[in-house]
């Protein structure tokens, strides 16, 4: 089956970047939606950004002001999330996962595979 991957989390100062990374290992997303997603302690999932590996277009909630962008890298069999602005609130475990399909979307119970997370903590 494969499993998605999470990395480049870690401790970043309130005003700072991350880039996290989703990559897919002894699998493909050739024909998956691929989305980030991030869990606060006590706070329920919330969905932040997903994006069509077949077509490459990006799906955003509402409430995203630009803070976060996906991307992929076909060649790294990568998904990126790059997060600018931080701040505390922003503390929270990030996840991918997938779902087949071309049209990416935000229903969380629809996504499938699930990666295992990475830490992000904003501190000073």
């Amino acid at each position: 089956q494969g499993q998605l991957v999470e990395s480049g989390g870690g401790l970043v100062q309130p005003g700072g970047s991350l880039k996290l990374a989703c990559t897919a290992s002894g699998r493909t997303f050739s024909r998956y939606i691929v989305g980030w997603f991030r869990q606060a302690p006590g706070k329920e999932r919330e969905f932040l950004a997903a994006i069509s590996w077949s077509l490459g277009n990006p799906y955003y909630p509402a409430s995203n002001q630009g803070q976060f962008t996906i991307s992929k890298d076909s060649a790294e069999n990568t998904v990126y999330l790059q997060m600018i602005n931080l701040k505390p609130v922003d503390t929270a475990v990030y996840y991918c996962a997938a779902d087949r399909g071309l049209a990416p979307h935000g229903l969380i119970s629809e996504y499938d595979d699930w990666g295992q997370g990475t830490q992000v903590t904003v501190s000073s």
